[in-house]
């Protein structure tokens, strides 16, 4: 069994799109249009053949309901993985990206989280 797609909700699947190829890095992988809906994925620069992130649409209300809910409880919506944290920190600080969280050491790990501009909480984590 293997992990080949995985997704979050955004509230503006362009504006989204634009964050994570432009800020985060990311390269788009798939953009069809089937009439209202949009299939919109992105995968990491370094692993074009990885798993790819769905940029899916939060119209459905229950959709939009998760998505607010665990962003105002400051739950990520999706954890990325980095070689050097404070070396992304101020690389995406200098984008204008707007953290939620410094870099913070946890147990096993370096943390931060930002705010994706489409409604979302991110992680980014360096394993240490």
């Amino acid at each position: 069994m293997k992990i080949k797609l995985t997704s979050v909700f955004v509230n503006d699947q362009n504006r989204a799109l634009d964050f994570y190829t432009k800020t985060l890095g990311f390269v788009k992988k798939a953009d069809i249009g089937a009439g209202n809906y949009r299939w919109l994925t992105v995968v990491s620069a370094e692993e074009p053949n990885g798993p790819q992130l769905v940029l899916g649409p939060n119209d459905n209300p229950a959709a939009k309901s998760y998505q607010e809910s665990i962003f105002k409880q400051g739950i990520p919506a999706s954890m990325f993985f980095v070689d050097d944290i404070q070396k992304e920190y101020q690389r995406l600080k200098k984008l204008g990206v707007k953290f939620k969280m410094e870099p913070t050491k946890t147990t096993g790990s370096i943390i931060a989280q930002l705010d994706d501009t489409v409604g979302n909480l991110i992680q980014i984590t360096q394993l240490t």
